[in-house]
């Protein structure tokens, strides 16, 4: 069997309890745990870097945030999972399957049997879309890694010279491993990364109380004005926001993998409530603490916490690198 072929997402090798999210309970609840660790591992991990980069390009380097710029970027990021990931892929982008299947080729699927014909722009587009998901895999691995591996200066600032190395080890093992399938380790991801969903609500949660105003954020105007007041600064910041929403797309993709349903009860279940509070905490954080705009992530975390959620963050980033890595092979194929 070539070495791709067992590189893909779960196969007739790795079967899932059921091929649709309309079987049986029992199949449901486990494609439900299961697209939390593949679809949403992703997603799972830009709280890592999300706001603290969108925050950097607003304040335009090291200076800290405004109060007016916490409110403006989490209410750029809670509106982009809104609109992009909730509305768009969500409710609106998955309900069109091609037999049960999504992602990219699926849509050039469709759109070419809606033409009538080959449609040789359609394909010009899909081999755009994925090119762009190629983007996000290169992205995702490096700057995820990156970010969980820089906890360890907060532990200890003699750390700081190690960094760069370990996540070059974790990344140079991670693609070493590739040709071994994910299928082995596959049942531990939807467990493992609902835990850390778990854990980055509960970080979120303890900080509303710094500055319960933050909730104020959930208006869009909040948004919309940071954008429209800020100029460049703020262009660049709505840039830097949608790294808040890198891997949505893994949701219509790997649609025919675990059902439309199970993917959208671990949506709003628990991945959309987790990412929240998180962003919310880290804005509460903030609001009380500037100073704290350069990891604020990790600091939402007590001292003694700072060593467990660094390796914690470690295993979600490489879940999270080894989901779109394998699901660039599957496109490749």
């Amino acid at each position: 069997m070539p070495v791709i072929a067992r590189t893909e997402y779960p196969t007739a090798q790795t079967p899932l309890p059921s091929a649709a999210g309309d079987g049986p309970k029992t199949g449901f609840w486990a494609l439900t745990l299961g697209s939390v660790g593949v679809v949403y591992g992703d997603i799972g991990t830009s709280p890592l870097y999300a706001l603290k980069e969108s925050l950097h390009a607003a304040a335009g380097g090291g200076h800290a945030p405004t109060r007016e710029m916490v409110f403006g970027v989490v209410s750029l990021i809670l509106w982009a999972l809104i609109l992009i990931v909730t509305l768009k892929y969500v409710l609106l982008v998955m309900r069109a399957d091609n037999d049960g299947e999504g992602g990219t080729p699926s849509l050039v699927a469709l759109a070419q049997r809606a033409l009538g014909h080959s449609g040789g722009f359609v394909i010009v587009l899909g081999m755009v879309g994925v090119s762009l998901f190629f983007g996000d895999a290169i992205i995702t691995p490096a700057m995820s890694v990156l970010s969980a591996v820089e906890g360890l200066k907060l532990v200890t600032p003699a750390t700081d010279p190690y960094v760069l190395p370990i996540s070059l080890a974790i990344l140079i093992g991670l693609f070493a491993v590739q040709s071994y399938g994910t299928a082995r380790v596959a049942t531990f991801f939807g467990p493992l990364t609902a835990f850390w969903f778990i854990v980055m609500a509960l970080g979120g949660l303890s900080h509303l109380v710094d500055d319960p105003s933050i909730l104020g954020a959930l208006n869009p105007a909040y948004g919309i004005s940071f954008i429209l007041s800020h100029g460049t600064a703020g262009l660049l910041a709505l840039g830097a926001v949608f790294l808040a929403v890198t891997g949505a797309e893994a949701l219509y993709a790997d649609m025919g993998h675990f059902g439309r349903t199970p993917i959208r009860a671990a949506w709003f279940g628990l991945v959309l409530p987790a990412l929240a509070l998180n962003y919310l905490g880290q804005g509460a954080m903030l609001l009380a603490h500037p100073e704290r705009a350069e990891n604020p992530f990790f600091l939402l975390y007590p001292s003694w916490a700072l060593l467990p959620m660094v390796l914690l963050a470690t295993v979600a980033t490489v879940i999270a690198s080894q989901a779109v890595i394998t699901g660039t092979f599957s496109i490749t194929q």
